[in-house]
Protein backbone atom coordinates (compact mmCIF):
# COMPACT_ATOMS: atom_id res chain seq x y z
CA UNK A 1 0.00 0.00 0.00
CA UNK A 2 1.08 3.42 -0.78
CA UNK A 3 0.05 6.52 0.70
CA UNK A 4 -0.10 9.81 -0.86
CA UNK A 5 -1.30 13.09 1.30
CA UNK A 6 -1.74 16.31 0.50
CA UNK A 7 -4.00 19.92 1.03
CA UNK A 8 -1.67 21.38 3.84
CA UNK A 9 -0.77 24.61 3.62
CA UNK A 10 -0.48 27.79 5.80
CA UNK A 11 -3.90 29.33 7.14
CA UNK A 12 -4.90 31.70 10.02
CA UNK A 13 -6.09 31.03 13.46
CA UNK A 14 -10.19 29.82 13.10
CA UNK A 15 -9.63 28.62 9.34
CA UNK A 16 -10.66 25.54 7.80
CA UNK A 17 -8.16 23.23 6.05
CA UNK A 18 -9.01 19.65 4.37
CA UNK A 19 -6.32 16.65 4.04
CA UNK A 20 -6.46 13.97 1.60
CA UNK A 21 -5.24 10.65 1.54
CA UNK A 22 -5.13 8.44 -1.23
CA UNK A 23 -3.95 4.66 -1.18
CA UNK A 24 -2.94 3.15 -4.14
CA UNK A 25 -1.71 -1.05 -4.51
CA UNK A 26 -4.78 -1.96 -2.43
CA UNK A 27 -8.74 -1.00 -2.57
CA UNK A 28 -9.79 0.55 0.67
CA UNK A 29 -12.12 -2.12 0.76
CA UNK A 30 -9.24 -4.37 1.76
CA UNK A 31 -7.69 -1.69 4.60
CA UNK A 32 -9.33 -1.94 8.20
CA UNK A 33 -8.51 1.35 9.55
CA UNK A 34 -7.27 4.37 8.11
CA UNK A 35 -5.45 7.15 10.00
CA UNK A 36 -4.08 10.56 10.80
CA UNK A 37 -1.64 11.55 13.35
CA UNK A 38 0.50 14.66 13.51
CA UNK A 39 3.99 15.52 14.38
CA UNK A 40 5.29 19.39 15.41
CA UNK A 41 8.76 20.27 15.33
CA UNK A 42 10.85 18.70 18.73
CA UNK A 43 7.61 16.38 19.39
CA UNK A 44 6.40 12.62 19.12
CA UNK A 45 4.31 12.01 16.25
CA UNK A 46 0.57 12.00 18.27
CA UNK A 47 -2.34 10.15 17.30
CA UNK A 48 -5.28 12.68 15.29
CA UNK A 49 -8.49 10.39 14.23
CA UNK A 50 -9.30 7.38 12.98
CA UNK A 51 -11.92 5.54 10.67
CA UNK A 52 -12.77 1.83 10.66
CA UNK A 53 -14.10 -0.16 7.56
CA UNK A 54 -17.21 0.39 9.31
CA UNK A 55 -16.71 3.98 9.16
CA UNK A 56 -16.98 4.43 12.90
CA UNK A 57 -14.36 7.11 13.94
CA UNK A 58 -12.29 8.06 16.89
CA UNK A 59 -10.81 11.40 17.72
CA UNK A 60 -7.80 12.67 20.07
CA UNK A 61 -9.35 15.08 22.93
CA UNK A 62 -7.62 17.46 21.35
CA UNK A 63 -9.29 17.71 17.96
CA UNK A 64 -12.39 16.27 19.00
CA UNK A 65 -15.16 18.82 17.77
CA UNK A 66 -13.29 20.52 15.41
CA UNK A 67 -11.69 17.55 12.94
CA UNK A 68 -13.85 15.33 11.20
CA UNK A 69 -12.39 12.08 9.44
CA UNK A 70 -14.34 10.41 6.76
CA UNK A 71 -13.64 7.90 4.04
CA UNK A 72 -14.49 7.59 0.25
CA UNK A 73 -13.81 3.54 -0.69
CA UNK A 74 -14.30 4.10 -4.41
CA UNK A 75 -12.14 6.53 -4.41
CA UNK A 76 -9.17 5.18 -2.11
CA UNK A 77 -9.33 8.47 -0.56
CA UNK A 78 -9.73 9.41 3.81
CA UNK A 79 -9.68 12.95 4.45
CA UNK A 80 -9.92 15.01 7.76
CA UNK A 81 -11.50 17.97 7.69
CA UNK A 82 -10.11 20.53 9.96
CA UNK A 83 -12.08 23.50 11.58
CA UNK A 84 -11.56 26.25 14.07
CA UNK A 85 -7.69 25.61 13.36
CA UNK A 86 -5.56 26.75 16.15
CA UNK A 87 -1.67 27.27 16.21
CA UNK A 88 -0.81 24.12 17.97
CA UNK A 89 -2.63 22.17 15.35
CA UNK A 90 1.02 23.19 13.32
CA UNK A 91 2.41 20.07 12.39
CA UNK A 92 3.31 17.33 9.56
CA UNK A 93 0.30 15.71 8.96
CA UNK A 94 0.81 11.73 8.32
CA UNK A 95 -2.26 9.44 7.53
CA UNK A 96 -1.61 5.67 7.91
CA UNK A 97 -3.81 2.20 6.63
CA UNK A 98 -3.63 -1.15 8.41
CA UNK A 99 -3.98 -3.82 6.49
CA UNK A 100 -3.43 -7.56 7.89
CA UNK A 101 -1.83 -6.12 11.01
CA UNK A 102 0.40 -4.19 9.40
CA UNK A 103 0.91 -0.34 9.27
CA UNK A 104 1.67 1.38 6.11
CA UNK A 105 2.55 5.17 6.17
CA UNK A 106 2.35 7.95 3.68
CA UNK A 107 5.06 11.12 3.61
CA UNK A 108 3.51 13.64 5.63
CA UNK A 109 1.99 16.93 4.66
CA UNK A 110 2.84 20.46 6.48
CA UNK A 111 0.00 22.43 8.00
CA UNK A 112 0.89 26.04 9.62
CA UNK A 113 -1.51 27.31 11.12
CA UNK A 114 -0.63 31.13 12.03
CA UNK A 115 -1.42 33.36 15.09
Amino acid sequence: VQLQASGGGLVQAGESLGLSCVANGRSLFRINDMGWYRQAPGQQREYVALISNGGNTNYAASVKGRFSISRDNARNTVYLLMNSLKPEDTAVYYCKAVLDGRDYWGKGTQVTVSS
